[in-house]
């Protein structure tokens, strides 16, 4: 714990901040500090906004005044702290950032991994106010992420995601010769924790309670002896969707490490290819922009190892 004898503060709300819930500005403002602590200083009335007695639900606006009581911060753990790093940029302006993310690192801290894309941009770019993602792409797969640089872009891109007024489109690799005919998949999947503590997703049942509607829409793109290149664009944005879709159609990712063919990839990783990351890549996004209201498209091209598979 800190020895810092911890002292009342008084944060004017900015723009960063405006709109957001006051339980929500309290954990970014007092991050280490245990959730159930904070709610409990918000229902005991020592947080104020403009003097007055708050709820957690409280939004937030420009020029808001919160008393922040004193709380002692744990000290942080000896984490290796975020290297600076900035990633391929596809688009940026004021409101937000589009980047095209490589393969194999995480877009957020946690789960074991000490940072991902947003800490390492934070700490490249210490005079930005606000980065936070809009939405996330697993550790695995490469392409286009997009991050907020305003709390306003922030919201509406989410809902845009939550009401699929976006269009996201992603280039996968799947073994075997993709049957044509099959173009939407329409099957419920359930997440759950295996025996090793990981999450997981498997195919579900539609009466099945956790079950949640997923749809993904196919593409063939082309097809070689061995693979089968595919558009997959969702309609959903289930946790795992497009891996566990195409693996349950009897054909799944290339490289994939949780729900591929095994043996194939060790083969491929191992033979003359050198091929060994999973084959989806986030590949376009089409989006209204939270600002102009301009419909936006975004692209990343096939990164060199996926195009080099592909050639013959």
């Amino acid at each position: 714990m800190s020895t810092d004898k911890p002292a009342v503060r008084r944060v004017v709300v900015d723009e960063g901040s405006a709109g957001q819930r006051l339980d929500n500005f309290l954990l970014r403002e007092l991050k280490g500090v245990p959730k159930t602590h904070v709610y409990r200083v918000i229902r005991a009335g020592e947080v104020r906004v403009n003097k007055g007695r708050a709820h957690a639900d409280t939004r937030l606006e420009i020029g808001d005044e919160v008393r922040i009581p004193p709380v002692r911060v744990p000290e942080k753990a000896e984490a290796p702290a975020a290297p600076a790093r900035e990633f391929p940029v596809v688009f940026e302006d004021e409101h937000l950032l589009v980047i095209d993310k490589p393969a194999g690192v995480a877009v957020h801290g946690g789960s074991g991994v000490s940072y991902g894309v947003i800490e390492a941009l934070r700490r490249a770019r210490p005079q930005a106010r606000f980065l936070e993602l809009v939405h996330r792409l697993d550790k695995e797969t490469s392409g286009l992420l997009m991050i907020a640089k305003k709390r306003s872009a922030l919201t509406n891109l989410q809902d845009q995601l939550r009401d699929r007024e976006t269009g996201k489109t992603y280039a996968a690799l799947v073994w075997g010769d993709w049957p044509d005919k099959l173009k939407v998949i329409d099957v419920p999947l359930v997440k759950f924790v295996g025996g090793d503590g990981e999450r997981w997703v498997r195919p579900g049942k539609p009466d099945e309670d956790e079950a949640k509607r997923s749809i993904s829409l196919v593409k063939v793109v082309q097809k070689t002896p061995q693979f089968s290149l595919l558009d997959v664009t969702i309609k959903t944005g289930r946790t795992h969707q497009i891996r566990v879709h195409l693996q349950q159609a009897g054909h799944p990712i290339v490289g994939d490490p949780k729900y591929g063919d095994f043996e194939r990839n060790r083969e491929l990783a191992r033979g003359a290819a050198k091929f060994d990351r999973m084959f989806l890549h986030a590949r376009q996004l089409r989006f209204t922009h939270p600002a102009t209201g301009a419909e936006m498209s975004c692209e990343a091209p096939l990164p060199p190892e996926c195009e080099k598979l592909m050639t013959p």
